[in-house]
Order: C-alpha cells, then sequence, then structure tokens
C-alpha cells in the first residue's frame, strides 16, 4: 500500500504541542472517512530524524485533490510520499487565500490556540453536506475577538459572529480595520446600531472586501459581519437556515462562568441548553454545529442530548479530548442537521 507522512507544524502553545500528534490523528480519520471515502488505512506516530511524523496507509496513491485536502489540516507542515527510508515532498495546496498575521497578531488572555480553532472548524465543516469545499458561510454564536472568524476568512469563506462583551467587540473592530487598511486591500467597513422594535438591541460591524480592485468589480469579495449582543438573541438577528457552519468555542465556566438566563453558571451547559435550539434554527439543512466546551462542565452525553432535542443528528467522530490546564480538559462534539 502505498504509505505517507505528515510533518507536525510546531505549536507555539507547549500544552498543545503535546497533543498535536493525538489529535492530528483524530483530525486525519475525520478527513479520511468524510473527504477521501474512507481511504486512509490507519495512522501511527513514527518519529524519522528524532522528529515527529504521523505515517498512515492508503489503499490508492493519494490524487492531487486529495493531497490538497489534507493541506489543510490543522497542525500539518508538510506532506511527503514515503519511498523506503526518503521522504518525497507533495505539493500542498491548501484553502488559505489571506496572509498568516490575520490568526496570530492578536495576542490576549483566554485567546484559543490558533492549530485547535483550525481543527474545529475543519472537522464541523467537513460533517456538512458541503464538506470543506467553496462557498461556506459559517457562524460563530460566541465569538470574542474573532479566532474562529478569522480562519473562515482565512479559508475564503463569509463569517459571521456574535458575542455580549463589548471590550471583545471593540477590539476586534479595531483590529479587523487596521489590518485590511495594512494590507492594502479593497474593502469597505462601517458600524451600524441593530434596533428591534425601535430598541436598540447591540452594534454590528459589516465588512467586504476583495483581494484587489479588480476582483472587487468582478464581484469576488468576502463578507464578515460581527454583532455585538446576547448569543441567545440571535434568531433576532439573523435569518433562519442562513450558515452552512456553526462553530463555537463554549465559555470555559471555571475562569469565568456562562451567562444565561440573567444569571453567571459555572456550566455551560446551562446556556447551551437555551442557545443550541436557537442555533439549530440557523443552520441550513444538511449544515453541521461544531462546539467545543470543558468537559468538567458537562459530560458528552449532556451535550449529545442538548444536541438531539434541537433535531441535530450526532456525529461518531474519533476522540479530541485533550488537556488544557488543571481547570480545563477541553473536547469537541460535532452534530448533522438533516437535509
Amino acid at each position: 500500500m502505498p504509505r505517507y507522512a505528515l510533518l507536525i507544524l510546531p505549536a507555539y502553545n507547549r500544552v498543545y504541542g503535546e497533543n498535536a500528534v493525538r489529535l492530528t490523528r483524530s483530525e486525519l480519520a475525520v478527513f479520511s472517512e468524510r473527504g477521501l471515502d474512507g481511504g486512509i488505512v490507519g495512522s501511527e506516530e513514527t518519529r524519522i530524524g528524532g522528529v515527529p511524523y504521523v505515517t498512515f496507509e492508503t489503499e490508492r496513491p493519494l490524487a492531487d485533490p486529495d493531497v490538497a485536502l489534507l493541506s489543510n489540516l490543522s497542525s500539518v507542515y508538510a506532506v511527503f510520499g514515503v519511498e523506503g527510508d526518503l521522504l518525497r515532498p507533495l505539493a500542498m495546496r491548501p484553502r488559505d487565500r489571506l496572509s498568516s498575521d490575520l490568526l496570530t497578531i492578536q495576542k490576549y488572555a483566554g485567546k484559543t490556540n490558533e492549530h485547535f480553532t483550525k481543527l474545529l472548524l475543519n472537522v464541523t465543516a467537513l460533517a456538512c453536506d458541503k464538506g470543506l469545499g467553496d462557498g461556506l458561510t459559517v457562524f460563530d454564536p460566541m465569538c470574542g475577538r474573532g479566532t474562529t472568524l478569522n480562519q473562515a476568512l482565512m479559508y475564503g469563506y463569509d463569517a459571521y459572529g456574535i458575542d455580549v462583551d463589548g471590550k471583545d467587540f471593540e477590539a476586534y473592530t479595531g483590529f479587523v480595520k487596521t489590518w485590511l487598511r495594512n494590507k492594502r486591500l479593497k474593502h469597505t467597513a462601517e458600524l451600524v446600531p441593530v434596533r428591534r422594535e425601535g430598541a436598540r438591541v447591540g452594534r454590528r460591524l459589516n465588512v467586504t472586501f476583495g483581494l484587489s480592485k479588480d476582483a472587487v468589480k468582478a464581484g469576488d469579495v468576502q463578507h464578515l459581519t460581527v454583532v455585538n449582543a446576547d448569543t441567545l438573541k440571535s434568531r433576532e438577528i439573523f435569518r433562519p437556515r442562513s450558515f452552512d457552519v456553526l462553530a463555537a468555542d463554549a465559555p470555559y465556566g471555571v475562569q469565568h462562568g456562562s451567562r444565561g438566563g440573567g444569571g453567571l453558571s459555572r456550566s455551560p451547559l446551562d446556556l447551551l441548553r437555551q442557545a443550541v435550539p436557537i442555533w439549530a434554527e440557523l443552520l441550513r439543512p444538511g449544515g453541521a454545529m461544531g462546539i467545543a466546551w470543558n468537559t468538567y462542565g458537562g459530560t458528552r452525553a449532556d451535550l449529545g442530548k442538548i444536541l438531539l432535542d434541537a433535531g441535530l443528528q450526532v456525529m461518531e467522530y474519533p476522540d479530541f479530548e485533550h488537556w488544557v490546564d488543571q481547570a480545563i480538559v477541553r473536547d469537541v462534539i460535532v452534530a448533522h442537521k438533516p437535509a
């Protein structure tokens, strides 16, 4: 059988880096099942020249589109064909169309590791009927300072988010405007109030941009919308069946709690029980919802029931559970909305 090796990208976060190989193997299994028709036969960690790789075999040689798909694995730096004791580099063609500093410039306490954000978006997009293809619309219902939104933009997708924290909204608004100006991308950006029944319920940032003036003239543009409002009001702000992918990094509770029903709770489940049915209405049929959460705040069975009660089908995905710190063990659950 043809054999291949994935060189693992070093992670700036030491703890995440220690989990990178195992998480890559789990992510690779999803890529195999959802993107390569199950063509990957197992995987294992292999050290070559003292450096960690993930190696695997396939039922047939990988074609160029297969390598292009695998180029988007969240912690992969390079893809090789294994030929005896030699590694033959394969041409990678990731979806990324913007400068990587869109993901790395922002530094702040509590920022989710960019590799993990990419993993969450990848495995969620692969669960939707469109797969990790073109033209997706991505919604983050607790977007914070926009790490998931930025990864969606990197892939060429339209990105939408909502967050109740006014400081995060202002920080992200300032960052995006500055980044677009510095990159000299043709764009428009407007900040407008959001009103319902005459009352102001939030603020909205609307951005449209293209990679060049010619692209904008041709209609080749991306859209970014971020709203400063309570996620429980998402249905009042966005139309139902608007999004292909919903990816959320739920509050971890132990550090800052989560708000729902007017109070502060240490369990994200209290918020998710209220929010998930609302979010499910915003998904298009055939879409997918992915949620990362702290397992100390609720079990997979608890969260799975919330998703099932909202009419979603929980995917049978491999293990993504990993230790973050003494108060957080993070996991991922993904569900599909039937067409």
